[in-house]
């Protein structure tokens, strides 16, 4: 029996860290909900992910560990929210003139709205998103160049931040891994910070798309201070009460 109860906490344990993966956030009552278990038990379950370096441990709950995470992992993650953050970001694209777009997940689903927009070029660190805007009509794609961080799929280093110095932009679309009042936004790669902020001060106004998982959490690497920030879109209504310690620093949508 207590084999049986080990093997079970293992499945369990094994399907927390999936969950924080791909919701980007755990509860610890909906867990123990879920799981039909205490909410001592997924406690104890985050304290030893936590331990393993698998989850951070937040009130109420837990998030995935800091740290780099593959474009693939990043892409399956919160898809609705993002497609969402991409909608509202939609309206703030010019139809002339460039932008810059880094290269997070949440910014590749706002290029694949772009559609033909007219005389733009875009700007980006990323690959796979250059790879989209090359398919486009209207865009002239533009690659920052730089060398190739293997797990993130962005293009970093010096290279990569001379090149994202090179072109002034109307407005720079990124996101992170982390957003605080206190802290500003903050990344898993602090090679990823620095050509983020590199691509911040080369354009006129940037725009913060993240989801609501990032509020609050701070990453490795800092990278810009709420102040560089124009606009936060997140997929909330812009009333939600957890937007609330940002209101002063930002215009929300």
């Amino acid at each position: 029996m207590a084999v049986n109860g080990s093997i079970e906490g293992e499945r369990r344990r094994r399907e927390l860290v999936e969950l924080a993966r791909t919701a980007g956030e755990i509860s610890i009552e909906q867990a123990a909900t879920q799981f039909d278990v205490s909410t001592m038990t997924i406690r104890r379950d985050l304290e030893m992910l936590e331990v393993e370096g698998s989850v951070r441990r937040v009130r109420g709950g837990a998030v995935p560990a800091t740290g780099p995470r593959s474009y693939d992992e990043r892409l399956a993650t919160r898809g609705s929210a993002k497609r969402a953050i991409a909608r509202k970001a939609l309206d703030l694209v010019p139809r002339r003139g460039a932008i810059a777009l880094d290269a997070s997940t949440t910014v590749n689903a706002l290029a694949e709205m772009l559609g033909d927009h007219g005389a733009l070029t875009a700007c980006t660190n990323s690959v796979q998103t250059f790879e989209l805007l090359a398919r486009l009509g209207g865009v002239e794609a533009q690659l920052t160049g730089g060398a190739h961080e293997a797990i993130t799929g962005s293009l970093v280093g010096p290279i990569a931040n001379a090149g994202a110095r090179l072109l002034h932009t109307r407005v720079f679309f990124t996101s992170s891994d982390g957003i605080s009042p206190e802290g500003g936004t903050s990344e898993a790669s602090l090679a990823e910070a620095e050509v983020k902020r590199h691509l911040a001060q080369s354009a006129d106004a940037t725009v913060l798309c993240a989801d609501s998982s990032k509020l609050g959490k701070r990453s490795t690497g800092m990278a810009l201070e709420l102040s560089a920030v124009s606009t936060l879109i997140t997929e909330l209504d812009p009333a939600d009460p957890r937007l609330d310690p940002y209101r002063d620093l930002v215009e929300i949508r």
